[in-house]
């Protein structure tokens, strides 16, 4: 069941890393319309943190690590780029969706964090040895 809950999980990172690196330069910009700073770089790292961290949980590699690194990039993206508090209208129904997806993700990843990778990965196997 670990191992179902790491793939579910990871599939969103990977997905939206993936749509990430096919257009850094379009990530780049929405970023900038956020105000991040530093966008080209953000863009950058948000496709390194989605991927990386993805398939690291996926195949149970480093996954205290990458659960906890994924769970704060989720967060830090939620209060960045869904800030409903600002919005209106549809907007703010749009955001605040998106926002408590963004808390919901951060908990699955908090609890990979406490649970480990299961028995079925990487790091069971090193443990093991």
């Amino acid at each position: 069941m670990v191992l179902l809950a790491r793939v579910l999980l990871a599939t969103l990172f990977l997905v939206f890393g993936w749509s990430k690196l096919m257009d850094v330069a379009g990530t780049s910009a929405y970023m900038q319309q956020l105000g991040v700073p530093a966008s080209q770089f953000a863009a950058v790292a948000a496709v390194v943190i989605e991927l990386g961290g993805g398939a690291l949980i996926v195949v149970g590699l480093w996954t205290r690590s990458a659960a906890c690194l994924l769970a704060i990039y989720t967060i830090a993206a939620g209060l960045i780029g869904h800030p409903f508090w600002l919005t209106e209208g549809e907007q703010r129904y749009i955001d605040t969706v998106n926002f408590y997806k963004n808390l919901c993700i951060a908990g699955g990843c908090l609890l990979l964090l406490v649970t480990g990778s299961g028995r079925f990965a990487v790091d069971a196997k090193r443990s093991s040895d």
